[in-house]
């Protein structure tokens, strides 16, 4: 079998590329450049490529690049910034994930003949009993990374591979070292790319949008506090919104991009019952019973059921931030997600 490797550079995919060599596919490693400004959060830097480079060597497979940076751009920056400007909190790796490693990727697979496209995620592929394939939470649920692969379509499914989704994470370390590998120890890398350590999320958005102040008001409207930027505030936000010292602590509860206010209450006001979806993916068939949401990467699995594009907690919970991902699962297996309304 041609087998395509995603190789980021890290030691998950270093690893990935070698188990699938070690079974007899034929392997060619790819690392796809999409950022073309100061990363150094992996994934996106100059170092990953060269890292990529060397582990291909050190297997013996080939490498190659592939700019993807005005389809990164495009799918990713773009919505990014446009998300935050309608008060908005997004999840660029999802979409990263959705339009440019899966899609794109698969895309130029299928153009060059190879047969699978794996790559390094913490995740699993299991099969139903319809023969159908779904993603699964991986075997270190600390490094589980099913959350952001939800939307990938059974039919996809079908032509990837996750091979390290089946181990602990100090296994694939482990691995790596036996086998020589420089990255067997590097950290991994970490969310927003595109965003390095000396540039913060204000200033990579002040670049691309025009910040608005606002002021911070209580659940009476009594002006409390002021930002300068109502774009960058999130629902449950608790610092930062220039509010006295020694209150019970507030959190955001509400956002108004159009009368730049930003509403804040106590944590039981920040609770509810429900989230709306748009966008909603569904691996197979609607289910709307017996079912826990994940509204983050890591965050709680929480006991919930499915009313049409409504999703209602078991208990009332913090309320999702407008733009954030809830992914559905039946167990450990991924059977939706949408995007909060």
């Amino acid at each position: 079998m041609q087998v395509m490797v995603a190789m980021s550079g890290g030691v998950d995919s270093s690893v990935a590329a070698a188990m699938m060599l070690d079974a007899g596919h034929e392997v060619v490693g790819v690392t796809m450049k999409l950022w073309g400004g100061p990363s150094d959060k992996g994934c996106c830097s100059v170092s990953d490529v060269l890292d990529a480079r060397r582990a291909a060597d050190l297997i013996g497979v080939d490498h190659h690049v592939f700019n993807f940076g005005d389809d990164f751009e495009r799918h990713v920056i773009a919505p990014y910034v446009a998300e935050h400007d309608a008060g908005r909190t997004p999840n660029p790796c999802i979409e990263c994930n959705r339009s440019i490693k899966f899609a794109r990727l698969l895309e130029r697979a299928d153009a060059l003949g190879f047969d699978v496209v794996v790559t390094g995620h913490h995740a699993q592929i299991v099969t139903m009993p319809n023969g159908s394939r779904r993603i699964a939470r991986a075997v270190d649920i600390a490094k589980d990374q099913s959350y952001v692969l939800h939307m990938i379509s059974p039919d996809d499914l079908a032509r990837v591979e996750f091979p390290i989704g089946g181990l602990e994470k100090s296994v694939v370390r482990q691995m790596a070292a036996e086998m020589g590998m420089r990255v067997a120890n590097k950290p991994d890398s970490q969310d927003v790319c595109f965003i390095s350590s000396t540039t913060s999320r204000n200033e990579f958005l002040g670049d691309r949008l025009a910040h608005k102040p606002a002021s911070v008001v209580d659940t009476h409207g009594n002006q409390v506090g002021h930002v300068d930027s109502v774009q960058m505030v999130t629902i449950g936000q608790r610092k930062g919104l220039g509010l006295a010292g020694g209150a019970p602590p507030r959190y955001v509860t509400d956002v108004d991009i159009d009368a730049q206010r930003v509403t804040i209450g106590s944590r039981e006001d920040l609770l509810s019952e429900h989230v709306d979806l748009d966008a909603v993916v569904w691996a197979g068939d609607q289910v709307s019973q017996g079912l826990v949401a994940q509204t983050s990467a890591h965050g709680t699995p929480r006991p919930a059921r499915v009313h049409g594009d409504r999703v209602l907690w078991d208990k009332p919970v913090p309320r999702v931030a407008p733009g954030q991902t809830v992914v559905l699962y039946d167990g450990d297996v991924v059977v939706g997600g949408g995007i909060a309304r």
